[in-house]
């Protein structure tokens, strides 16, 4: 038997239902899984079993879309680490950044045993101090433990909620076209979690610049998915229920400090899960036939929208 986590009954339902699990094939999809990698001699990836049977449920039980993921994932984590991971979990500007907030995963999944809730306050950290690359590594980070940690997410996927609260001009001029391209292909390319719809709400015209940008980086597909509320909350609450909000918001998930201080607790628990991440990457001297993923190119160079007015 796979050393995984036993489902609930409904997560096992909607595991066989909609991802194409066979429980009686679990551990021979897994095992054909684990002997491609074991072949990619460019790739040096985690290879238990709760981590490639993520990425198995993440593609449905396609071995071509996970071998494709698995790529992805670590191609883009090693050519960009300063963007998709944390490379010093004992930093302490890293710790400082955490306790903001900026991205908060809400205790109780969607319906209770749907998709998880990731609330996000893209505007809640300072712009002078810190850069959205900063926001995104840990971000990035804190994926990488939905992936092994989070069967919600995983089998059912998330909903992202954005809130653009005290969201300025200041935030906005950190979304470069490349930093936009590298969130929206990661999100495409390499997370084996299904995105079932983002959520904005209390926008501005800082954000409706900011919008427009990330929507022109997206596929269609993703593009479908957005959905934009503004200050109607009752919008919202069609999509997600109100009592699967944070308290402010009229919910039940807690305050903003106790999600705080939750997701700091996490994050100490798993110190060391992500100070192992380090070891995993790709050496792209020894894949065959060279690199296959020119993302350099695809993100181009950071340009700046410091000429940009606001009114």
């Amino acid at each position: 038997m796979p050393e995984i986590r036993p489902l609930s009954a409904c997560l096992q339902r909607t595991a066989i239902e909609e991802l194409n699990e066979d429980p009686d094939r679990l551990d021979a999809d897994i095992l054909a899984l684990r002997t491609w990698l074991k072949q990619q001699a460019h790739i040096r990836s985690r290879s238990d079993d709760q981590f490639l049977v993520s990425f198995l449920r993440g593609c449905k039980f396609s071995l071509e879309k996970a071998k494709s993921k698995l790529d992805k994932y670590y191609t883009l984590r090693t050519q960009f680490p300063e963007f998709y991971t944390i490379r010093d979990v004992d930093n302490k500007r890293i710790h400082d950044i955490l306790k903001l907030g900026v991205g908060l995963r809400l205790p109780i999944p969607l319906h209770d045993d749907g998709p998880r809730v990731i609330y996000v306050r893209p505007g809640c950290y300072p712009a002078d101090k810190y850069t959205f690359e900063e926001i995104m590594a840990i971000s990035n980070a804190l994926n990488a433990l939905s992936i092994q940690f989070d069967d919600h997410a995983v089998i059912h996927g998330y909903v992202v909620l954005l809130d653009f609260s005290d969201y300025t001009a200041s935030h906005l001029l950190q979304m470069t076209p490349s930093v936009i391209k590298k969130m929206a292909r990661f999100a495409e390319d390499a997370m084996p979690v299904r995105d079932k719809g983002t959520h904005m709400i209390h926008t501005n015209p800082a954000f409706e610049m900011s919008f427009n940008l990330l929507r022109s980086a997206m596929s269609a597909k993703q593009q479908e998915r957005l959905s934009v509320h503004g200050s109607n909350l009752e919008s919202l609450y069609e999509h997600i229920p109100q009592r699967y909000l944070p308290t402010h918001l009229g919910g039940e998930q807690g305050t903003i400090e106790e999600l705080k201080e939750s997701a700091w607790s996490t994050f100490v628990e798993c110190q060391e899960y992500l100070r192992e991440e380090s070891n995993y990457g790709m050496d792209e001297k020894l894949r065959p036939g060279g690199r296959c993923n020119d993302y350099d190119s695809i993100f181009g160079v950071d340009g700046s929208f410091r000429k940009l007015n606001f009114d």
